[in-house]
């Protein structure tokens, strides 16, 4: 059974199963070689000089891979991609690589105490204060009334403030400067705790947002909060009286939390309960609006105490401090003053159940289980003074974060059963370990870490620069605020802020092992400050909804320029204070130094953490005004021009050149060319402009509270509009710096190129950044587009778009409507709809075109305004008031726009104009548009060489056939209505023409005046298919010949037609071949088919036909009938053998399969089938159709013939015989005598085959016939005629004298069975004969009738044997004495016709 491995915790730059490379390579050379350390920072001397690539002396080879892997393209010889696909493939790649981003679990997972840590005001400084609000004159006023307790704290989210003094509550915007006050003052108790909570839904009216939750020592009242958004970002809120507040009765609320679906938990500073506050709309039988939940002890607890209180009795002083939610995976912490962390799993609806508890033993068993050495700041003198939650969408395996008094964060994993399985969040937890440990910074300045060189190994456990903390907070993806005690002032604050340093751990992770990299700055709050609370401003952080990819601050950076800001509240006032993106710091580095020296030295900084990519794009963004400008109270993006100046320098001289690859022996080709990081940066930098936008709908479809559609822009205008700003920006900078930036010069690149390998990386660098010029067109053009579809009525211009436009418009993305042709043709579709929709309501048409073609270019041609112009003179033409004439000039007018840019209509277009003209009855000219949108569409004629070659599967040319069939598709529904409408009307009235019967001819001279031919043989297909048959039969035209002969060798309808249309034009001859051919075909025909076919070509090539030679026609016939002949001899197999019962039933398809069909070769049919089941007859005439004269094999296959067939009715006569002997009333007919049957199969065979002598030789087969009839009794004792024999040859046509000759050898040979007395037999046949012969000679009447000497001779010599031989027996014949008078008296007939002799008698057939 395998197991799962742990992964082990490599070593930075070890591959532990990679082999040893030879010694011959040394360090330098060595490509995988083991590199356990880094290299330190190259020197100042091996920096690069500026303005040439710095690819030698600024960490070039990381640079490298590291846009490679960001491009992800591999160096290989790629199909070209028009450029915005490629583009596209671009920021595709890049969106992948940023979405990559480790999750928390995988570098939170050492003990650390690295820390970069600044000044705040240093230019690398992580945060930066941006605002200091006061606490207004008339809050301090109130302040000073106090008498009991004063309560303050924020709703950061509201840019609000508060304050209890005693029994009264105030709000005040801190962001206004003489902000209004809003006050509680129905209390009539202390106010002990304020929490702005969600509510719960359908119970408040929908203009709550909030629920604000007022605990005093003896109730909790809900206020419902309205809040609305304000000019400038704010907002402003109300409040609300809900009726709704709880009676305490004995308890206290110190501390409240709430969850996402409304649900409140409190707890008091009595105990560590914690209990719920359920509210509802109404009042209910068994329940009030609101009630109190214990969730820690029921109410039975009272009187039967928990075991654990039994033995050790309920702890005694310890009670909540705080209670924190995570809604991602239902769970609440609570922390106690005893640093105990309670897990408990919210269930629905109104349950809460303790899963997991970990006291400060519990926490200090895992540090000593985690260290391998002691730390002064984690023993049991510390307490755990704050938790936060990390939700599932931050990181599936890390729950909780855990602060101590010491500064050392615990970070900790919860797990359950099914956690090992799945990453599920809906399952409680069952125990918690500890995941990592972050110590306070170090105090010793030669611990610290080095952002510019290699982070020590050693970890300072022994720093108490964060003690004592006071309280901290930690928000997604790693923001943590610590509030340290001054050693001085107990009521003094220091803040002391980090953040991950997300650029150096994204770098790391391509270089070495990942490190949880942070930067940190001491915050100074002011004097004598000491803090009250602090919120998050923003929204929270998450760069994707799942832990990969989420705590990329990097990717989010451009799409959300305010980044995350921080609220703290302190006696003082507000401080905001904003998380400093990349780009800002960016822009501070180089703002602050001095000449290109300090640049260049900052640069190198700068890729020594975060890698060449990201120091380019941050460049770039730099460059394009992007970046803090360094001065309080002005918003990001005004960038001072010499650090744009700077950023500008940097982007063009510091990013490096194309690489071409080596190939391996392959030719190189532009499309192996890897691009710069200066492309890799413009790349990264345009993904994260559009990250947003890229992978969302354009469109959101809902319905209003009325149930009607709406229709509304997934993106919000703004955000679309400050997107576009950023591209155009970008566009600006490009431009302006055309001549200077590799790979946008053009020619110029060129010139400098020094070999081939150089000009095709110049190339390929054009080819990319071009790509991607022309997808920031595409991103802009868009985007005006969408704020244009958004300016007019969304909903009209949707509900005017047929069923699967409106799908494809619900489905749109972003990405589509920029990169891809199926987006930029649905934006056709709309434009196409809002044109129409401006001219129904009055519109100008040019006026609509012209403003759309100046937003969006490219989703408005000047093609397109032609388009929209003809569809102007189409709709006047259909207007009723209209006279025929000047309908008509419009009709040919809009035709004419319409061939004018037939190349640009869509088939959705075409469609449309056609159904109109059909409407309009202006028939030919849809056909005519029909048709030259077809030809424009194939200009090289494509599909008439795909239909010319057979049409071969997967052909590139057939989907110019398709293109063109959908024309022709058109043109057969017009003609359709054409026919419909015919039929409705008389064609001629008074001797003329209707206007119907004159458009249907002006439609068919346009059909048959076409010289496409590929329209034609369409259009006779469709003739076939409509079963219009007699149609196609009766045009006459080349086409339809040339159509017929290239289908009849692949149809079998095809090829029947043609025929007819032959035999039509009396063409017999063309016909027969045609016939002839197609039974020889491999077409499923079946044999009786092919007779049939064999058949009528007989009889077609019999008929004399005008141009044919009579040699030709006489040729064609011989063929015929010798296949004839075969399908014959192949059909009498088949039925013979599907009678056969010896055949298995197993084997009769295979049977069926060879035989019912093509025509066998005769070898074929006589070895595989007639020889091996034994059917003579049909061996004999395989003998003569394939002209065989072997006269021994014919013989031999006659004498089996004549066996087979006396036994076969042998059999048959048996078994009639025992029928009737068991059921004689049901036994039938008697089978007939065997001498019937072989009678019948002497005639078949002479018959068919045309009297041949050596397949029906007489001399051999008369005496065995003859010796069979003797033999087997087949005479008089069965009553039988006894002459059958000679009766059966002379009716076949033999003549006399061959019988008599033959039966005159038999009496002279004397061989068996006629010797002796069977010699009578013969003398009976030969009376017999001879006697018929005399008759027939006597019935002719002709006087010169004689008979030869022989026959007397003959005669005579019979007349002396029966003589002798009087007593005989002739059994089964006539009696002796009737044979001797019937040979006397026919000796007396011959003697009166004997004549001389004649030389050289014939032995012939006659």
């Amino acid at each position: 059974m395998a197991f799962p491995q742990t992964p082990s915790q490599a070593l930075p730059g070890a591959f532990l199963h990679t082999p040893a490379v030879a010694s011959r390579l040394n360090a330098q050379q060595d490509p995988v070689r083991r590199r356990l350390f880094r290299d330190g920072p190259a020197p100042a001397a091996q920096v690069a000089r500026f303005g040439q690539d710095p690819a030698p002396g600024l960490d070039a080879a990381t640079g490298l891979a590291e846009a490679q892997a960001l491009r992800n393209l591999p160096a290989q010889n790629l199909p070209p991609l028009p450029p915005l696909a490629k583009a596209a493939t671009y920021i595709n790649n890049a969106l992948t690589k940023d979405a990559e981003y480790p999750q928390l679990d995988s570098y939170c997972r050492q003990i650390s105490s690295d820390y970069d840590l600044t000044h705040a005001d240093a230019a690398w400084a992580p945060f930066k204060k941006t605002h200091m609000y006061p606490i207004p004159q008339n809050v301090l006023e109130q302040f000073n009334r106090a008498e009991v307790s004063t309560v303050m704290g924020l709703f950061a989210e509201l840019n609000h403030a508060y304050v209890t003094i005693d029994n009264s509550l105030y709000l005040w915007d801190y962001t206004h400067p003489r902000p209004e006050l809003i006050g509680y003052e129905d209390s009539q108790h202390n106010i002990t705790a304020v929490k702005l909570v969600a509510p719960k839904p359908n119970v408040f009216n929908a203009v709550i947002t909030h629920i604000l939750v007022v605990a005093t020592v003896s109730e909790i009242t809900l206020l419902g909060v309205a809040t609305k958004d304000a000019p400038g970002g704010t907002k402003t809120i109300e409040l609300y009286g809900t009726k709704m507040s709880l009676h305490l009765k004995g308890t206290e609320a110190r501390v409240i939390a709430g969850t996402a679906d409304g649900r409140i938990f409190f707890a008091g500073h009595s105990d560590s309960d914690i209990y719920e506050l359920k509210y509802q709309q109404e009042e209910k039988w068994f329940s009030s609006r609101t009630e109190k939940v214990n969730h820690t002890y029921r109410p039975w607890s009272a009187t039967v105490p928990h075991p654990s209180q039994i033995l050790w009795g309920k702890p005694a002083d310890e009670h909540i401090l705080d209670i924190v939610v995570d809604d991602s995976r239902s769970l609440l912490y609570s922390l106690s003053n005893k640093s105990t962390v309670r897990t408990y799993h919210i269930e629905a609806p109104h349950k809460l159940t303790k899963v997991i508890e970990k006291t400060k033993d519990d926490f200090l068993r895992d540090i000593a289980h985690t260290l391998s050495f002691g730390s002064p700041l984690l023993n049991e003198r510390i307490d755990i003074v704050s938790i936060s939650p990390i939700s599932a969408v931050e990181d599936f395996k890390v729950h909780l974060m855990a602060l101590t008094n010491t500064g050392c964060r615990l970070f900790m994993s919860a797990t359950s059963a099914a956690s090992y399985m799945l990453n599920s969040s809906t399952q409680a937890p069952q125990s918690m370990q500890l995941q990592c440990i972050k110590f306070p910074p170090s105090d010793k300045k030669g611990l610290r870490a080095d952002r510019f060189g290699v982070p020590p190994d050693a970890v300072d456990i022994q720093s108490k620069t964060l003690e004592p903390s006071r309280r901290g907070i930690r928000f997604a993806p790693g923001y943590f605020l610590d509030f340290v005690v001054s050693p001085h002032n107990p009521n003094v604050d220091g803040l002391f802020l980090s953040a991950p340093d997300s650029g150096r751990i994204s770098y790391g992770r391509q270089t070495q092992s990942l490190r949880y990299y942070e930067h940190a700055a001491w915050i100074d709050l002011g004097l004598n400050s000491k803090a009250e609370d602090v919120g998050l401003i923003t929204k929270p952080f998450a760069a994707t909804g799942q832990p990969q990819g989420f705590g990329n601050e990097l990717a989010v950076q451009f799409d959300d320029p305010k980044g995350c800001e921080f609220a703290v509240l302190t006696n003082n006032g507000i401080h905001v204070i904003r998380r400093k993106r990349l780009v800002d710091i960016f822009s501070s580095a180089i703002r602050s130094v001095a000449g290109d020296e300090g640049l260049k030295a900052e640069v190198s900084k700068f890729r020594s953490a975060y890698g060449h990519v990201e120091t380019i794009t941050a460049a770039l963004a730099v460059a394009c005004r992007q970046g803090d400008n360094g001065r309080p109270g002005i918003g990001r993006g005004a960038v001072d021009q010499a650090t744009q100046d700077r950023a500008k320098q940097v982007y063009i001289n510091f990013g490096g050149n194309p690489r071409l690859p080596e190939q391996d022996g392959q030719p190189a080709t532009v499309e192996m060319v890897q691009p710069s990081t200066r492309h890799t940066a413009l790349t990264l930098y345009l993904s994260r402009l559009v990250r947003s936008l890229w992978k969302s709908n354009v469109i959101k479809a809902g319905t209003d509270a009325n149930g009607a559609l709406t229709i509304k822009s997934a993106i919000s205008t703004d955000k679309l509009k400050d997107v576009q700003e950023s591209v155009e920006s970008l566009r600006s900078f490009l431009d302006a710096n055309r001549p200077f930036i590799q790979g946008l010069s053009g020619p110029a690149d060129l010139r400098r190129a020094g070999s081939k390998q150089e000009e095709l990386g110049f190339q390929g660098e054009h080819q990319a950044m071009h790509a991607l010029e022309t997808l920031m067109m595409g991103i802009t053009e868009g985007i005006s587009f969408v704020t244009t579809l958004f300016d007019e009525r969304v909903t009209d211009i949707f509900t005017r778009l047929d069923d699967a436009s409106r799908q494809r418009l619900r489905d749109l993305k972003y990405e589509q409507l920029f990169s891809q042709d199926s987006g930029k043709e649905l934006a056709k579709v709309l434009v196409k709809a809002i044109v129409n929709r401006n001219i129904e309501n009055g519109s100008n048409v040019e006026t609509v075109a012209d403003a759309l073609r100046r937003k969006c270019g490219s989703f408005c041609s000047p093609d397109d305004v032609i388009i929209f112009k003809a569809q102007e003179q189409l709709k006047r033409a259909s207007e009723p008031a209209l006279n025929p004439n000047t309908s008509r000039t419009l009709l040919h007018e809009s035709l004419r726009l319409f061939q004018k840019v037939a190349r640009s209509l869509t088939q959705t277009n075409l469609e449309s104009a056609i159904q109109q003209y059909v409407t309009l009855r202006y028939y030919a000219g849809a056909i005519q548009l029909c048709l030259v949108v077809a030809s424009e569409r194939d200009r090289g004629n494509a599909a008439f060489s795909w239909v010319s070659d057979g049409k071969p599967a997967g052909d590139p040319r057939a989907k110019f056939f398709d293109d063109r069939k959908a024309c022709y598709g058109l043109i057969h529904r017009v003609l359709l209505d054409l026919d419909a409408a015919s039929s409705r009307e008389p064609e001629i009235v008074d001797g003329k023409p209707t206007l119907i019967a004159t458009k249907r001819a002006e439609a068919y001279d346009v059909v048959s005046g076409s010289s496409d031919e590929v329209f034609h043989f369409d259009l006779y297909e469709w003739y076939i298919q409509q079963g219009w048959t007699d149609r196609l039969l009766s045009i006459d035209s080349p086409h339809v010949t040339t159509f017929l002969r290239r289908l009849a060798s692949q149809d079998v309808e095809h090829a029947d037609l043609l025929c007819r249309f032959y035999t039509m034009r009396a063409q017999y001859f063309a016909a027969a071949k045609v016939q002839a051919d197609l039974a020889q075909s491999d077409f499923r025909i079946s044999i009786k088919d092919r007779l049939k076919l064999l058949s009528k070509a007989k009889t077609n090539a019999s008929v004399m036909t005008t141009g044919v030679s009579r040699q030709e026609q006489q040729l064609l016939n011989h063929d015929v009938t010798e296949l004839l002949e075969v399908a014959h001899i192949q059909d009498d197999l088949l039925e013979r053998l599907k009678a056969d019962s010896r055949i298995p039933a197993e084997r009769q398809p295979e049977i069926d399969a060879a035989l019912d069909g093509k025509i066998q070769p005769l070898s074929e049919l006589f070895n595989g089938y007639a020889d091996q089941a034994g059917y003579y007859d049909l061996c004999l005439l395989i003998y003569h159709v394939a002209d065989f004269r072997n006269s021994t094999t014919i013989a031999q296959t006659w004498s089996s013939l004549i066996q087979q067939t006396h036994e076969n009715v042998a059999e048959q006569w048996a078994a009639y015989d025992a029928e009737r002997r068991a059921r004689p009333a049901q036994a039938g007919d008697p089978p007939p005598q065997p001498y019937e049957v072989l009678v019948t199969q002497l005639q078949d065979i002479c018959h068919r085959s045309s009297n041949d002598s050596f397949i029906f030789p007489v001399p051999t087969l008369l005496p065995e016939v003859c010796r069979y009839a003797y033999e087997n009794a087949q005479d008089g004792r069965i009553g039988a005629d006894v002459n059958w024999p000679v009766a059966a040859f002379l009716s076949l046509g033999v003549n006399f004298d061959l019988v008599v000759r033959v039966l005159e050898q038999m009496f002279e040979a004397q061989e068996v069975p006629f010797r002796g007395a069977g010699r009578a037999r013969i003398i009976e046949w030969v009376a017999h004969a001879v006697g018929l012969w005399i008759r027939d000679l006597s019935r002719n009447g002709r006087p010169e009738a004689r008979l030869d000497p022989w026959v007397s001779e003959l005669m005579a010599e019979c007349d002396s044997w029966v003589s002798a031989n009087a007593r005989t027996n002739n059994e089964g014949g006539a009696d002796i004495r009737d044979v001797t008078r019937a040979v006397r008296e026919v000796r007396r007939a011959v003697d009166g016709l004997v004549v001389s002799p004649v030389a050289n008698r014939s032995m012939g057939f006659f």
